[in-house]
């Protein structure tokens, strides 16, 4: 499995939050979907000072770069306009025995 850590801060505008709120449950349910798949490995907000939500912080894994770019093209926080400056590096999580 190939790994892809997904850092992604929100839209900026007024109504950024409240589009972010929106399209969350969608988003929770795929994440379940991709941990039911074998997919997931974690996931986090990531937080202003004021501890309001200003992104994402991802790591999840696919059997191919195209499959994963077939995810996030279907991701509720793209397709809902939430994330605004997505970065995606190739990881690699270190296995502690």
């Amino acid at each position: 499995m190939i790994q892809f850590n997904i850092y992604a801060l929100d839209h900026t505008d007024k109504e950024g939050l409240s589009r972010r709120m929106a399209a969350r449950p969608a988003h929770l349910e795929g994440v379940k979907q991709l941990r039911d798949n074998g997919n997931y490995v974690i996931g986090a907000a990531l937080l202003d000072e004021a501890e309001k939500m200003i992104g994402s912080n991802m790591i999840v894994q696919f059997e191919t770069e195209l499959a994963f770019y077939d995810y996030l093209k279907t991701e509720p926080y793209v397709t809902g306009a939430v994330w605004a400056n997505i970065t995606v590096r190739k990881t690699r999580v270190a296995v502690i025995l």
